[in-house]
């Protein structure tokens, strides 16, 4: 009898700890490298994120991968087998993000990503079943630069990208949007983020002459390709992706970037935005409480993109407690399933509705077309 009643009291003390088990989350983020001035308003954005979930803490486990791929994985399978934790959010960039795939999937843990690429999450397989991201899709992106374009009478464009899963995703997605719209692509060019010359590539787009050039690059190294095209005198329409989103893109390119056109989630425009956009009011909270720590005008769509990783998390964790504790194999699968059943959830960038064959979950009130006017944003109506 006093055999049994130590196991129960063992049992007991077990179950009260499990029950008190804390949430533990971990991210990696480009804080350092080509891509910091993505990473740094993630990192700062994770600070912002809630304690507790569900009556439970919740601990966040930052690390920088410093924009590099193999870092990045080895960030991931350390939160994952070290810190034992319940969710990955990261990377910053695509090509990082592609790269934890398989150390996710491995392990059962769902990842939440905040780059860019539908390849992170297209084809849902085995493995990327466990990932969602936060990013509007390139294609969405894509092809409202594409319609733009085509609308205001743009007949030929060049394209110049990075030569790594970014540059070559908004290939793609470019490419076939602009068949499809006959939109004639007279040029393509790549280069790397880490460069610090592209005039032999700017030149072959020059000779081409083509009405407009598209840049898919992202942070700071997308001003590079615009200032050599302002050097050469090029005069007509330069794109950019979402990917240069934030201050610092303005900051560096200073007035060679005047005239921009980009599309972008709600959040970089947030105050412009019509009463009844259903995504206004929920970036303007995100807004608020980035400035409220940082200062006025320090908001980027990347820092953005962390927070509605911070949603999504936010609304799948009660639920998934309600099966499994923190902690276990089946809280990390309940929390899978729980993400992808996220209904109607409006962040920073969009209303996300996840489902079994989307694991990104945003429409077209994800986006918004927006010119650099005055070293600022301004929302094309």
């Amino acid at each position: 009898m006093k055999k049994l009643q130590q196991m129960t009291v063992a049992l007991a003390a077990t179950l009260a700890l499990a029950a008190h088990a804390d949430i533990n989350v971990g991210v990696t983020v480009s804080a350092t490298g080509p891509a910091a001035s993505l990473g740094i308003p993630e990192k700062n954005t994770v600070a912002l994120m809630p304690t507790t979930l569900g009556g439970q803490k919740v601990n966040y486990i930052v690390l920088d991968d410093a924009s590099d791929t193999t870092t990045a994985v080895a960030n991931t399978r350390k939160l994952i087998t070290e810190s034992k934790v319940d969710l990955i959010i990261g990377s910053t960039v695509t090509p990082n993000s592609l790269a934890m795939i398989d150390a996710v999937s491995e392990s059962g843990t769902p990842m939440i990503s905040m780059a860019a690429s539908a390849r992170i999450v297209e084809p849902l397989d085995a493995k990327k079943k466990w990932v969602f991201k936060t990013p509007q899709n390139d294609i969405m992106m894509a092809l409202a630069i594409v319609t733009h374009m085509v609308d205001n009478g743009i007949k030929t464009a060049g394209f110049i990208g990075f030569a790594d899963a970014y540059g070559e995703g908004w290939w793609g997605e470019f490419n076939k949007i602009a068949a499809a719209k006959k939109l004639n692509i007279v040029a393509s060019e790549r280069y790397n983020r880490t460069d610090t010359s592209v005039t032999g590539q700017v030149l072959k787009l020059v000779a081409a002459k083509p009405d407009a050039i598209l840049i898919a690059g992202s942070g700071t190294p997308a001003a590079l390709p615009q200032k050599a095209l302002k050097e050469r005198g090029y005069a007509g329409k330069i794109y950019q992706t979402h990917g240069v989103a934030n201050n610092d893109f303005l900051r560096v390119g200073g007035k060679d970037v005047e005239g921009t056109l980009l599309p972008s989630g709600p959040v970089l425009v947030a105050a412009q935005l019509p009463a009844d956009h259903p995504v206004k009011k929920s970036a303007q909270d995100y807004i608020a409480k980035y400035e409220a720590a940082h200062g006025k005008g320090s908001v980027s769509t990347f820092g953005g993109h962390a927070w509605d990783a911070g949603l999504l998390l936010a609304a799948a964790a009660p639920e998934a407690l309600k099966k499994a504790q923190p902690g276990t194999p089946a809280f990390r699968a309940a929390l899978r399933d729980a993400l992808e059943n996220v209904k109607n959830l409006a962040g920073a960038h969009g209303v996300f509705n996840m489902s079994a064959g989307d694991h990104l979950g945003l429409d077209q009130r994800a986006r918004v077309m927006v010119q650099i006017e005055n070293g600022t944003w301004k929302l094309i109506k």
